[in-house]
């Protein structure tokens, strides 16, 4: 047997198929369990609050009659940096420290731990799973959110949309909304591996999200929101007190900004997979 045929021969039999079968398994029940929870009512409502925040404005100025497309592109740079902040951010927390804080609340984690499975493909698999739940939701609330805030400024809306640079603007939004649900699903997933209570770690990483910006340049390149803030189409400088505090750090370009997030993140699940390997199933605790 040539080499060529022998390597071939050894490729087949690599458990490559195996571990995908695996992890499709896995991305399958926990999608569907993120996705129709009834504890997930909460998520959507805190998803789609802006899409009725952006309705309530557009049905109070019927064609722009009271504001600009420049005043409301501003506004919506400013409701979707509250978003990042909240409700991205909280729902991603909830929904990633259930995934494995809810089968020990549960009492149903040891089944996954009983199968002839590498528990690397579980932390991967429940995290692509609540990825797949938070982008879907959170994208089709921006989508709709911009939609309902230049249509309703008619064909001016949609020359700004379509002729303008507003079809760019949205793909930046959807973009930061789906690398913000990466950075913080990461973070949220480790978080309940080493912790049997998230809530004060999560407060801790609030704290270190809201005020990144006072901290030193090189701190600054640990938190997600640091990278986030360089992909939003429109900027929004800082204003009042947290003017005085912050500390201007060299802007990142978006080529160096997205792998710079993605490389923190595959850095926490690393430490995510690492970390599960010596994980102890102890029910009597919780």
């Amino acid at each position: 047997m040539s080499w060529l045929a022998s390597a071939v021969e050894s490729i087949k039999r690599a458990p490559w198929q195996l571990w995908s079968s695996q992890l499709a398994a896995v991305f399958r029940i926990e999608l569907r369990k993120c996705l129709w929870m009834r504890r997930s009512i909460w998520i959507y409502l805190v998803a789609f609050a802006p899409v009725g925040i952006v309705a309530l404005h557009a049905l109070n100025n019927p064609g722009g009659r009271t504001c600009t497309i420049s005043d409301d592109t501003n506004a919506l740079a400013m409701i979707f940096q509250f978003y990042l902040h909240g409700s991205i951010f909280f729902a991603c927390m909830g929904l990633f420290t259930w995934l494995f804080r809810g089968e020990v609340v549960e009492k149903s984690l040891h089944y996954y731990f009983l199968a002839p499975m590498r528990r690397e493909l579980l932390v991967i698999g429940k995290f692509l799973a609540g990825l797949a739940a938070a982008a879907l939701t959170f994208g089709l609330s921006v989508l709709l959110t911009f939609a309902i805030m230049y249509g309703h400024f008619g064909s001016t809306g949609r020359a700004f949309v379509f002729d303008g640079p507003g079809l760019g603007h949205l793909f930046a939004y959807l973009g930061v909304t789906a690398l913000a649900c990466v950075g913080y699903g990461s973070v949220f997933l480790a978080l309940s591996l080493v912790f049997k209570n998230p809530i004060i770690p999560g407060a801790a990483v609030l704290l270190w999200e809201t005020f990144h910006a006072v901290l030193p340049a090189l701190l600054q390149k640990f938190s997600v929101m640091f990278y986030l803030k360089q992909l939003c189409p429109v900027s929004i400088p800082p204003d009042g007190i947290m003017a005085l505090f912050t500390v201007i750090a060299e802007p990142v370009p978006a080529w160096i900004a997205v792998p710079g997030l993605l490389a923190l993140c595959s850095a926490i699940l690393f430490f995510a997979c690492l970390r599960i390997r010596r994980t102890e199933i102890s029910y009597l605790a919780d």
